[in-house]
């Protein structure tokens, strides 16, 4: 029993030490470092997002009374994107298994979800000239701001002609990246639109992995019949092409975000199902496998619990490729005007761009650029990935 403890704990170590020096080796790449520093860089700036870019001040005294619009005006969403990001730096910190700390944030962004969605009340309607009006008037004594004190929605109408204005005009208003067609600050849209990029980002390529890891797994372990018509399956989900998909989809049944993640996950997932096939080819053979088998464990957990940690090394890979893929359909959509309405998007930044009677460089050149770092962030992450998990790529 002690000799089993051991050989237990002597391979835990080693699959530790692998993902370790798989971690060390990618990131050691200097383009690796960057990219992920960019896309950090965009996880914060989309969860603190009503924090940075609103209309509504975070505190304001008018004629004595103090109070917190920015805080009235909070979403639901808001609340539990803050909490979900404090609690993933909290727990990175706590000396917890992997395994408990994922579980901890799943059940706590469950509950405050639930409570959030529950008794957080929104007001549907945002004034936001009315803060000016009654700074015009002389009413407010005091006022702390955002940053970028403009809501992607607030169109400026009561402050006189706001069409498209070049960065840093001289004037009243300061706009780092100017203003769009309808008069909003483009650099608060492109703040809010990276929520939309992130998140069809992580969601679409999230639903592709699951069912992918799933077929794959079954594909890889019974071979045989399973695995011929897991391959026909995975063969004809290839011969889809997503873009016409997403097209014809959105001209049937609205633009929705939830649908654009829905379908480019449905449609991407055969690329994981074949790497998660091969792996399970590989090792479904060796010894800790057929002793797993021997020992009765249930098929679950001799898949996902032996097996996939194992092979899933190659699949991170693929999921990075397919983050950057993902942003692109949405931003290909919105620029061909067929993406969000409601919600900035880069795509439809870039679309405003070449819709006017003349081309105006700004917004082309700022959404353009953040589609180009984004992508080409996720590409260097997977290339560094891919040099570390290959051994023939691996030189060291």
């Amino acid at each position: 029993m002690t000799d089993n403890s051991n050989l237990i704990i002597e391979n835990n170590n080693k699959r530790q030490s692998y993902a370790r020096r798989i971690a060390h080796d990618a990131f050691s790449n200097l383009g690796a470092r960057l990219g992920l520093a960019w896309i950090l860089v965009l996880v914060v700036v989309a969860v603190f997002a009503p924090l940075l870019a609103n209309s509504h001040p975070y505190l304001i005294s008018i004629e004595g009374a103090i109070s917190s619009p920015l805080y009235e005006y909070l979403t639901a969403a808001d609340i539990i994107l803050l909490f979900l990001f404090i609690m993933a730096v909290l727990l990175y910190f706590f000396k917890w298994s992997t395994n408990k700390k994922f579980v901890v944030f799943i059940a706590s962004g469950i509950v405050v979800s639930t409570i959030s969605f529950s008794f957080v009340d929104t007001p549907e309607l945002a004034i936001y000239q009315k803060y000016r009006d009654l700074d015009r008037a002389n009413k407010v004594e005091w006022v702390i701001n955002a940053p970028i004190p403009y809501s992607p929605k607030d169109y400026l109408r009561d402050v006189g002609d706001t069409s498209l204005e070049e960065p840093l005009t001289a004037g009243l208003r300061t706009h780092w990246f100017g203003t769009e067609e309808n008069g909003s600050d483009v650099l608060s849209r492109m703040i809010h639109a990276s929520r939309i990029a992130l998140g069809i980002g992580f969601v679409a390529t999230g639903i592709a992995m699951i069912i992918g890891v799933i077929i794959g797994g079954l594909m890889g372990y019974f071979s045989g019949t399973v695995d011929m018509i897991g391959m026909r399956l995975v063969e004809i989900f290839e011969a889809i092409p997503t873009l016409f998909l997403l097209l014809t989809f959105v001209a049937f049944f609205g633009r929705s975000l939830y649908l654009m993640m829905v379908i480019i996950g449905i449609t991407t997932w055969p690329g994981y199902a074949r790497y998660v096939r091969a792996e399970f080819f590989r090792l479904r053979k060796m010894d800790f496998v057929q002793s797993a088998i021997v020992a009765g464990l249930p098929l679950r957990s001799i898949l996902f619990r032996h097996m996939l940690p194992n092979g899933f090394a190659p699949v991170m890979v693929a999921a990075s490729f397919g983050v950057a893929s993902a942003i692109l359909y949405e931003a290909i959509l919105s620029f061909l005007g067929l993406g969000l309405i409601d919600n900035p998007s880069w795509g439809e930044m870039l679309n405003q761009a070449v819709q006017a009677a003349s081309f105006h460089w700004w917004m082309a050149f700022f959404p353009g650029f953040a589609i180009f770092l984004t992508v080409f962030a996720y590409n260097l992450i997977g290339e560094s990935l891919r040099d570390a998990v290959d051994p023939y790529l691996n030189k060291k």
